[in-house]
């Protein structure tokens, strides 16, 4: 999808370039910027040598060596000061400058870790805020699939809006242990449940009948709702797919056939930019094979944004994420 939040060590992630949260003089030092020099090798730190350091909010770009990356983009977050002192325009600059360093350099992937919120000390909240409105802005013009990395829960201590009120809520509907958001069903029964046998048709003409009792009976298809509601909505494909997190390619081969079976992250991502109602939603995903379940945090945890009309799929993803579930996107 073209933005993700994952837990992970960003010196493993596979993409065209990682960014390192470095400090001025580009040579190293501790946290992130400790490990990917130690993970790329000494020849990362020649490089950076003749770099001549790099100003706060400014970027420069060097090779990934040993890293499973091309490159490795170096820029310089702010000091947390208080909030006073352009912190947060100097935040936004640090991931507006590594984009298009990114861009320039034909990356079509790269991961983030969360600049400054170390030890700089800028606010993890606002430090996330920052990340994500300045990742939105440059996907609204631009095909990257950009990756945040956090490597910790710890990392992820954030003051939620919602945290409270979704936890209460899911403890309020949540009738089942199991968390299997990603069941297919088909006429009540799920994918894991064994369907009673199709009796084999003795008669010709009994088949003849059911074939033409489905032929009258069978409704829209996923990519037909989809297609209408984005008309009915007076939004472009592109407005949509970008609104809905959804790669470019996706929504082509999506758009290209009529009976396509999208993924239910992806479905409920569609629902979401197209800020369906809740029994919209229901329908959306009625077509894709697939319901909302109270057995289901995930299923919850969308219902709830839904109700409140909250259609906002980064800070929905933000919350998926907080609850450990899958994200909403291709």
């Amino acid at each position: 999808m073209p933005f993700k939040i994952v837990r992970n060590d960003i010196t493993k992630i596979q993409c065209d370039a990682i960014v390192n949260a470095a400090n001025s003089s580009l040579l190293g030092g501790g946290g992130v910027d400790g490990a990917i020099h130690r993970a790329a090798g000494k020849e990362l730190l020649l490089e950076c040598m003749k770099l001549h350091g790099c100003k706060t909010g400014q970027a420069k770009i060097t090779g990934g060596y040993n890293l499973p990356c091309k490159y490795v983009i170096h820029t310089v977050g702010p000091v947390w000061r208080g909030g006073s002192h352009g912190e947060e325009e100097l935040l936004q600059s640090c991931y507006k400058n590594s984009l298009a360093l990114a861009k320039e350099n034909h990356c079509e992937s790269v991961a983030f870790p969360l600049i400054s919120s170390g030890v700089y000390g800028y606010p993890k909240q606002q430090a996330f805020n920052v990340a994500v409105e300045t990742i939105k802005q440059f996907l609204e013009e631009n095909e990257m699939d950009i990756t945040l990395v956090i490597f910790d829960k710890a990392s992820f201590d954030l003051s939620k809006e919602y945290s409270d009120t979704i936890r209460e809520y899911i403890n309020q509907n949540y009738v089942d242990e199991h968390t299997d958001h990603s069941t297919r069903f088909f006429g009540g029964l799920s994918r894991k449940a064994s369907a009673p046998k199709m009796a084999v048709c003795k008669e010709r003409a009994v088949c003849d009948d059911i074939g033409d009792f489905i032929k009258n009976q069978i409704d829209e298809s996923f990519t037909e709702m989809l297609l209408r509601k984005i008309d009915e909505k007076g939004m472009t494909d592109v407005q949509c797919y970008k609104k809905a997190n959804i790669d470019r390619k996706l929504f082509s081969k999506i758009r290209s056939d009529r009976l396509y079976k999208p993924k239910k992250e992806t479905a409920i991502a569609f629902a979401i930019a197209l800020e369906l109602s809740l029994d919209e939603t229901k329908d959306m995903l009625m077509k894709a094979g697939f319901a909302l379940s109270h057995s289901s945090k995930f299923d919850i945890i969308i219902e709830y944004f839904v109700m409140k009309e909250i259609y906002d799929i980064y800070r929905i993803n933000e919350t998926l994420f907080e609850f450990d579930q899958k994200l909403l996107g291709a």
